[in-house]
């Protein structure tokens, strides 16, 4: 007859083997080490997923909404947006499936949560940071790429109607900042403006209308001639970049028309224009500044992301997964 085992040892034997896995029990002996094997090489791989889709997502939403596309082809960008959304949508989907019983199998189920909601983060950020920084450098840059470029313009002998176009202008090596008929006009920020003039052996020559103005905010007096807006005071700068913004443009032109009644001069068409040495090299500083912040952007929410799944692991940990 065959030995039954009685009492203590009779319950223990008879007591289910619990299924290893995420969320279970390991088995006793051999099975134990093979399912720890699996559950190991199974968190790795969850990990790793965790880790870098949100993070890639991420990358990609945030370039697109910083590259060129946004400019030249918005519609296009924002329907990419759209489909990157609906990836996040399909990820929820997926995690709710896991959460009402639908995908029972799974043996990680908590992590499609987390995924869910990592990618849903990246996506808000990816959007509201690429956004911010099409606006504040690569629109800019795009602007003034946009627009034509002139070498070698004489205030004296080139009126603001020749070149309505222009997104940076060269001057030649005699045009010189006349600071003495700068003017500035209050409205809430003071609007500086000085005309761009000919100075010929030290001597500035008066022009018969003044249609090239450099100007700034905050950097002049209301009742004195004190410009000191942009390079000013750089001896090289011969150069302008176009002024873009068209809310401010009105208040500028009332400064001119200030300056026209305290000089006695005339502007017919002004321009408007930041005055710098080299008007391509700080076009372009704005594209290099978009960049700098995509890759900023990059390594911040690969810390962010890494620090989340640090979370989750302790969290998880402690849980019993």
């Amino acid at each position: 007859m065959a030995y039954r085992p009685q009492g203590p040892q009779a319950a223990f034997l008879s007591r289910p083997q619990l299924s290893g896995g995420f969320g279970g029990l390991p088995q006793e002996g051999k099975g134990a080490v093979i399912q720890k094997e699996q559950r190991h090489r199974m968190n790795v791989s969850a990990l790793c997923q965790c880790l870098f889709f949100p993070w890639l997502f991420f990358c990609a939403v945030y370039a697109l909404m910083s590259c060129n596309l946004h400019f030249y082809r918005p519609l296009v960008c924002y329907g990419l947006v759209g489909l990157c959304s609906l990836v996040v949508l399909a990820v929820g989907w997926l995690a709710m499936g896991t959460l009402s019983g639908r995908l029972a199998a799974t043996r990680e189920p908590s992590w499609y949560m987390f995924l869910f909601i990592t990618m849903l983060i990246a996506f808000v950020l990816g959007v509201v940071f690429g956004s911010l920084n099409f606006s504040a450098n690569l629109q800019q840059y795009y602007d003034y790429a946009n627009l034509d470029v002139f070498y070698e313009v004489s205030p004296e002998l080139t009126s603001g109607t020749q070149i309505m176009d222009a997104g940076r202008v060269h001057f030649n090596k005699n045009s010189t900042l006349d600071v003495t008929k700068s003017m500035g006009f209050k409205n809430v920020d003071t609007y500086c403006v000085a005309p761009v003039s000919v100075t010929t052996g030290g001597v500035t020559t008066p022009l018969e209308t003044y249609d090239f103005w450099a100007v700034g905010i905050g950097c002049c007096s209301l009742n004195t001639a004190d410009f000191h807006c942009g390079e000013f005071g750089n001896r090289n700068a011969h150069s302008g970049l176009r002024l873009m913004q068209d809310e401010q443009r009105d208040f500028f032109r009332l400064a001119v028309q200030q300056a026209e009644a305290a000089y006695g001069i005339k502007a017919t068409h002004p321009l408007f224009f930041y005055w710098v040495e080299n008007a391509t090299a700080e076009m372009n500083s704005f594209k290099d500044d978009g960049y700098k912040y995509y890759l900023i952007g990059m390594l911040a929410h690969f810390s962010w992301q890494s620090f989340c799944v640090v979370l989750a692991v302790a969290g998880y940990s402690k849980i019993g997964y």
